[in-house]
């Protein structure tokens, strides 16, 4: 299979035909591994998990998931490098730090170990390591989306709770939403850390000395729920423009709430699922759709959290 692999070449892989056929296709029970930025306490990553587990039981296939127990990069870049050693017949990785993984990355590809890249990161990076595609939401765009949607409400400033501020594609969020409203981002993103009491005390000190504060953006579960609590605390819960990323039960009750105007879906079954399928058909049939994927952004807001509200946290 890895002989295969080798002979099929990426530029090949990617070219104007919608597909490419090869000639034999291997035996079932594939084994990849996905590798995540996450850490442990992360429940957004549960709805990945469920994917990777509909993927594995459909196609007959091993997946793998790993991450860095802390969220830390250096341990990530390690299992990445560590997952390329053992040989698998595909790696799915997130690119949350380009600089610290885009060197094991490569090793991988070099060894002729088909990678797609998932969630954090950018196209133009993913083609970089010489990976076979991308999949996942243009964060920026996503930011700046939102911040359209903001601005049509007279927003004019906010306050940005990073929880994952050394993640490139959280502040890339936090970038376009200030740019659509025209506000310099500066000192409007704080890094609150991932400790839900940490968060909610940052929360409120901000809005205690930024009163006029026009909105709230959360970049996900971790940030979002503590958010809640704070809002609730000091009484600004449903009467300041609040807008987050990502789906959870605390996020669906906020939105049923009217606490929260709208959540951004960035469908994470998708970035589980599809590598596996994708990888699975590439290394069987040769086959491979020739173009990035972007899964995100969609917008959740009062009118259609009812469709998705029970599937939060394990599909959506």
């Amino acid at each position: 299979m890895k002989s295969f692999m080798k002979k099929v070449a990426f530029a090949t892989a990617m070219a104007a035909a919608p597909l490419m056929a090869a000639s034999t296709a291997s035996a079932d029970g594939e084994r990849y591994v996905f590798v995540s930025h996450a850490p442990d306490s992360d429940s957004w990553w549960n709805t990945i998990k469920t994917a990777l587990g509909v993927a594995e039981g459909q196609l007959g296939v091993t997946v793998e998931y790993r991450n860095p127990p802390t969220g830390d990069i250096g341990d990530m870049a390690r299992i990445v490098e560590q997952a390329a050693a053992s040989g698998p017949d595909g790696i799915i990785v997130s690119i949350a730090d380009f600089d610290a993984l885009s060197g094991p990355i490569r090793d991988a590809v070099d060894q002729g170990i088909p990678v797609i890249t998932v969630n954090s990161g950018t196209h133009e990076q993913s083609a970089s390591m010489g990976a076979l595609m991308h999949i996942g939401q243009p964060e920026y765009d996503a930011g700046n989306a939102a911040g359209m949607r903001a601005a049509k409400a007279g927003v004019k400033s906010f306050l940005c709770v990073n929880h994952y501020i050394t993640n490139g594609a959280s502040v890339e969020r936090c970038q376009g939403f200030a740019d659509a409203i025209g506000a310099d981002l500066g000192n409007q993103m704080i890094d609150s850390g991932q400790d839900p009491a940490e968060i909610k005390n940052k929360v409120l000190a901000y809005l205690s000395a930024n009163p006029d504060t026009g909105a709230v953006l959360t970049l996900g579960p971790t940030s979002a729920a503590p958010t809640i609590n704070a809002l609730k605390e000091n009484g600004m819960a449903g009467d300041i423009y609040f807008g987050t990323f990502d789906l959870s039960a605390e996020i669906a009750t906020g939105i049923k709430e009217d606490i929260i105007s709208w959540a951004i879906d960035q469908q994470p079954f998708f970035q589980g699922y599809l590598p596996i399928v994708l990888l699975t058909n590439y290394n069987r049939y040769g086959l491979l759709v020739p173009h990035n994927i972007n899964s995100g952004p969609g917008f959740v807001t009062k009118d259609t959290i009812d469709a998705v509200a029970d599937m939060a946290g394990e599909f959506r």
